[in-house]
């Protein structure tokens, strides 16, 4: 784990590591608003060659309205990016430590709410 996500190593593919994360996200309440192949978005937009990566926005919908009506503006953080890439024969799922990301906002509510979806993100990371 970094300073700023929750993660782990997966002995497994990376499409075999999206499909898990996925899974482990919904179980936790969490739709996929976003993807971003940042693979295929390197090589169009720059003709560049890079790791197969991909950036999933999580939303959970009741945790994000509860933030929205605490901190307008915390839509800026929103929605939590989790990421998966591969790494050697291997994966890595990350997903952003919302403590930390909101840890700037001087606001209790938005604290709670953090730390509920923190709890969520750990569990589903966990439970990979």
């Amino acid at each position: 784990m970094s300073k700023y996500s929750i993660q782990k190593r997966l002995e497994c593919g990376y499409e075999e590591a999206v499909e898990k994360a996925r899974a482990v996200l919904a179980a936790e309440g969490f739709g996929i608003l976003t993807e971003i192949d940042v693979k295929a978005t390197l090589k169009k937009k720059l003709g560049e060659d890079f790791k197969k990566y991909i950036i999933l926005g999580a939303c959970s919908p009741p945790h994000a309205l509860r933030a929205l009506k605490a901190e307008e503006e915390i839509g800026l953080f929103l929605p939590c990016n989790v990421i998966v890439y591969e790494d050697g024969s291997g994966s890595v799922v990350s997903a952003i430590d919302p403590l930390t990301a909101m840890g700037m906002i001087n606001n209790p509510e938005l604290g709670d709410v953090a730390g509920e979806v923190r709890d969520n993100l750990a569990r589903a990371i966990d439970a990979l």
